[in-house]
Parts: structure tokens; C-alpha cells; sequence
């Protein structure tokens, strides 16, 4: 008998999918800071970021597709870092 890592969830199934297609009509930054406050403030689960990266553990989501989703928001709060150490 083998075991696997991955956890089935069934019931999160078209939760993820319904995630998964909104990420992907993202076409530039100002679409992925947009949703990716929305989703903070609307949704009680996990940050975004978290459940990116839960996505591309599971391979929901391809490597390109989760990194240009990281790169934005990590670069979105360098900068707002940059800025309340500068005043």
C-alpha cells in the first residue's frame, strides 16, 4: 500500500478551480495587487500569497503562472517598505 503527501480535497475542488481561473485573467500588476487585496479583505482563509504557493505544491498552477503571481506581490511590499523607511 502506498501513501501520498498530497491531501484530497474534494470539496475545495471548484474553490480552487474558481481561484486558479481568476489568477489566470490577471494579465498585468495592477490586476494581480487588485485581486490580491480583494481576496485579503473578502476571503477568511489564507493570504493569497499562501494559497499560491499551496497551489504550486499541489501543481495546480504552473511554476511561470505562480512566480509572475510572487514576483508582483513581493515586489509590491518591498516597495511599500521602501517607502515607510524612507519617510
Amino acid at each position: 500500500m502506498t501513501t501520498t503527501d498530497k491531501p484530497l480535497k474534494v470539496s475545495r475542488t471548484s474553490t480552487n478551480d474558481a481561484l486558479i481561473d481568476q489568477l489566470r485573467a490577471c494579465k498585468n500588476s495592477d490586476d494581480i495587487l487588485k485581486f490580491e487585496r480583494w481576496f485579503n479583505t473578502n476571503i477568511e482563509s489564507d493570504k493569497l500569497y499562501k494559497r499560491i504557493c499551496e497551489l504550486l505544491k499541489n501543481r495546480s498552477i504552473s511554476r511561470a503562472l505562480g512566480s509572475k503571481l510572487l514576483f508582483t506581490i513581493i515586489e509590491d511590499r518591498e516597495n511599500t517598505i521602501s517607502k515607510l523607511s524612507v519617510q
